[in-house]
């Protein structure tokens, strides 16, 4: 109990902080880079451990920070709210934690102002985490995003029945690693701009809304991987492509086609 209430005691102390090392890195990095919004359960930025390890700098962070930061200048976020993701224009949702009202509220404004967004939905996420159930440290188990995606005209189903395990399939010709995935069902709302087309056997769904757009995943094994062995280069590619939408290509997973359109 001592040691979960010494960590949310610190959690403002660390925003400080990567905004500290983001400032200090400035003069070392290339100024073009964009910045990218990360709001995510997983520990992605600061690696899975003990809080104290990562301050003084022993502390090990995750293959996917270090793949984000060859791109893009990495802003990680604690909220969704105006204040948060002003001065934003792409965004990262990686299995995030359930969404306040005035969240769910803000994130779909900005996404109606312009602002681009990939988001990693796992109905049961597979990947592994030190922390028993119930530990505020541990990921969000199943995501919560059912405000957000009912306004967008999408449900997110899981199919109990399905066998466990990593597998392959493949979206827009490339691989995607799944493990236990869900599907995103359009929600008959009865309102003409439903915002979301369900793509690639539903593992994804391509969203359209305002001026903005996003792209849902079904899925978030392609953020695993641990050990010492290197990353393989087939889930780099799969995590690069599942990001297009947020690499200023003038096509993307985001973008509809002819073939899926007359569909």
């Amino acid at each position: 109990m001592f040691q979960r209430l010494r960590t949310r005691a610190l959690l403002p102390f660390l925003a400080l902080l990567a905004a500290a090392c983001s400032a200090g890195q400035a003069d070392h990095e290339d100024l073009s880079k964009p910045r990218l919004g990360l709001f995510t359960s997983i520990p992605l930025y600061w690696g899975e451990g003990e809080i104290g390890t990562f301050i003084d700098g022993e502390g090990k962070s995750d293959w996917v920070r270090a793949e984000l930061e060859t791109r893009f200048e990495l802003v990680p976020l604690d909220t969704l709210e105006q204040d948060a993701l002003a001065g934003l224009d792409r965004v990262i949702l990686a299995q995030p934690r359930p969404l306040a009202p005035s969240e769910n509220v803000a994130f779909d404004r900005w996404v109606a102002e312009g602002g681009k967004a990939v988001i990693l939905a796992d109905p049961m996420l597979t990947r592994h985490t030190r922390y028993p159930i119930g530990d505020r440290r541990r990921p969000q188990d199943v995501v919560l995003l059912s405000p957000i995606l009912s306004r967008w005209g999408v449900e997110l189903q899981f199919d109990e029945d399905q066998p466990g395990g990593e597998r392959m399939v493949e979206v827009d010709g490339r691989d995607f690693p799944v493990n236990l995935r869900g599907r995103f069902i359009r929600k008959d709302t009865g309102a003409a701009d439903r915002a979301c087309q369900p793509i690639g056997d539903a593992l994804f769904a391509r969203c359209v809304r305002g001026r903005g757009s996003a792209v849902l995943y079904a899925d978030a094994a392609v953020l695993d991987w641990e050990g010492a062995d290197p990353v393989p280069s087939a889930r780099r590619d799969a995590l690069w492509h599942l990001l297009r939408p947020l690499m200023d290509e003038q096509r993307d997973l985001a973008q509809p086609d002819e073939t899926a359109d007359a569909a």
